[in-house]
């Protein structure tokens, strides 16, 4: 069966995001929610592993609540920068019974295998250890699905070109199943006004989340293109177009020994 994302790839869009430039609005509201929500558990933790790391910087703002910190992203200039390594997270070598505190910020929703890489997550944590993590959700970029169908419609051929995403239901059975305990998912729904198509697309690209697929639709035809940028445009209220992008925050832990 071929694989839903072309992980090389995934590792080239990250790597054309650092070199752009990033995106961080979403990414650094998703990294200070896991902040906040560390704090509120009072606990100083010994070893941390960040997986996902968009902006070298986030490495100094754990350093008070962690005694050491590992950085792992699917980019390799994302991971340098943080002097971390490159991760797939469902194919990686994870240590046992490493580390008390695991973040995952915004990668999760590209694995080929979800399930595997929660249970990899989860193996490479003690006892008694917090995982929090982001993704994206199943409502993320209903305008962008609506203009793709409208880029389809111009040229007749459907082909796909958004991602699927798992909805906020069944991640909670999902952390259960890989082995963690006391699973809360925090469904947000953010919206965000563009002026265009292009201006979403631009985000998108310095986010290193454009398209993965390993069955992808070709590029856009002038015609697709100008199809899909005149249906994002008629949903405008006023000048601008809301899109969604649904985030789906999640704590659990691992189990206490005995």
């Amino acid at each position: 069966m071929a694989a839903l994302f072309d992980m090389h790839l995934r590792a080239l869009r990250r790597d054309r995001a650092a070199r752009i430039g990033p995106e961080l609005f979403l990414f650094e509201r998703v990294f200070t929610d896991c902040l906040e929500r560390i704090e509120l558990v009072q606990r100083r933790f010994d070893r941390a592993l960040l997986i996902g790391c968009a902006d070298p910087r986030w490495p100094a703002r754990l350093s008070g609540l962690a005694d050491r910190l590992e950085v792992r992203d699917p980019g390799l200039l994302f991971a340098r920068a943080a002097g971390g390594e490159t991760i797939v997270e469902d194919a990686w070598e994870a240590p046992a019974g490493t580390y008390d505190l695991v973040l995952a910020i915004g990668t999760l929703d590209m694995v080929n295998d979800l399930p595997l890489a929660l249970r990899l997550i989860e193996r490479a944590m003690r006892a008694d250890a917090l995982f929090l993590a982001a993704m994206s959700g199943g409502d993320t970029l209903p305008r962008l699905r609506a203009a793709m169908r409208a880029a389809d419609s111009a040229t007749g051929i459907a082909a796909p070109h958004v991602h699927p995403r798992i909805e906020a239901a069944a991640l909670a059975p999902l952390l259960s199943g890989a082995g963690f305990v006391r699973p809360v998912v925090d469904v947000e729904r953010v919206a965000v006004a563009y002026r265009s198509f292009d201006r979403l697309v631009g985000d998108l690209r310095a986010m290193g989340a454009t398209n993965i697929l390993t069955e992808r639709a070709p590029f856009l035809s002038k015609a697709a293109r100008a199809a899909a940028s005149k249906h994002f445009s008629e949903e405008a209220e006023g000048e601008r177009t809301s899109e969604i992008f649904e985030i789906l925050h999640f704590a659990a832990w691992t189990p206490q020994k005995g």
